[in-house]
């Protein structure tokens, strides 16, 4: 793979979505323009209204990328990110990230800051460092990927912030909610190296981001991941309540503790849901935040080196960038 040789002068194509409405996009996209602009650095940048054009607007701006030697930027959540990254790896050009989501566990992950105009100081000053990505089937995963009750988490976290505002309070209380809800556990083979298990779960929980693991309090995973590998996480069936306290452990940062968790690290898995029928043929997974049916058995892997990302030296203070 050829790394460009005008890096530092290398135009930028930031795919912008419009994320909750149109008036904090327009914000967004001022602050965007205003920071490019004083810098002098050439950009070319596309708002997503509909997130149906998510991407077919992406994948111009990734034609445009490769032919002028450019950088391909996602400015949104996780799910933003990760559809733009995609997009990235399969064309081999440099990826940028303007972390706005509710979480940011990628960015926060490789120091890129939460506030757009020093993102976008940090963007102009990085240099480019492959890094590691997740697949599941043909679908990438830069954070986590998951089955069973994580994916419907998420569905209902989605319904309560379109009513209530997008928070992590609203997310955590979401989460709560949903765990004290109906639990549908799950009956998995798992086939890793050749050794084969069987266990009744409620969420399978792949992960490829030291960040949230270390906020997870699971310090040996989040070693694992730096060297290459993948984590994952399932627990035990514990009951509805057993599953809340997980979860609450999770959230302050103590789920390494737990004795209904199992938890281990690998660079290959397969993943096969049992029923009294036989295999399911689909199964709802949920890719950083996406939700999609993918066809089963699911393998996941790791793809070494295979984004290649604009990551900043050091994260930049509100006071350094005011100075």
């Amino acid at each position: 793979m050829k790394l460009p040789d005008n890096l530092g002068t290398a135009p930028f194509f930031i795919v912008l979505n419009a994320g909750s409405g149109n008036e904090e996009a327009a914000a967004r996209r001022s602050t965007i323009e205003e920071v490019m602009n004083r810098s002098g650095r050439a950009f070319t940048l596309r708002v997503v209204e509909d997130p149906a054009r998510l991407d077919a607007i992406t994948d111009e701006l990734t034609r445009q990328a490769v032919a002028s030697g450019g950088i391909l930027v996602a400015a949104g959540g996780d799910g933003t990110i990760n559809t733009v990254a995609g997009k990235a790896v399969d064309a081999g050009c440099p990826f940028g990230v303007l972390p706005q989501g509710t979480f940011n566990y990628f960015g926060r992950a490789h120091g890129i800051p939460e506030d757009l105009e020093l993102a976008v100081q940090a963007l102009l000053a990085s240099r480019l460092q492959p890094v590691q990505v997740g697949l599941v089937n043909d679908r990438i995963f830069l954070v986590n990927a998951s089955i069973g009750l994580y994916p419907q988490i998420i569905e209902e976290r989605e319904a309560d912030t379109k009513q209530f505002g997008r928070s992590r309070v609203v997310a955590l209380l979401s989460m709560l909610k949903t765990a004290l809800g109906r639990t549908q556990y799950l009956r998995i083979g798992l086939d890793e190296g050749g050794k084969t298990r069987t266990m009744r779960t409620a969420v399978l929980f792949v992960g490829n981001n030291s960040f949230q693991m270390e906020r997870l309090g699971i310090e040996p995973l989040s070693s694992a991941l730096e060297d290459g590998k993948l984590a994952a996480i399932a627990p035990r069936s514990v009951g509805r309540l057993g599953m809340m306290g997980l979860m609450l452990r999770g959230a302050i940062g103590k789920l390494g503790g737990a004795r209904n968790l199992v938890a281990f690290s690998f660079e290959t898995l397969t993943v096969k849901q049992r029923t009294l029928y036989g295999t399911r043929k689909k199964i709802k997974v949920a890719t950083d935040g996406e939700i999609r049916q993918l066809d089963t058995p699911l393998r996941f892997s790791v793809l070494k080196d295979q984004l290649l990302l604009m990551k900043p030296d050091s994260v930049m203070t509100e006071e350094q960038a005011a100075a």
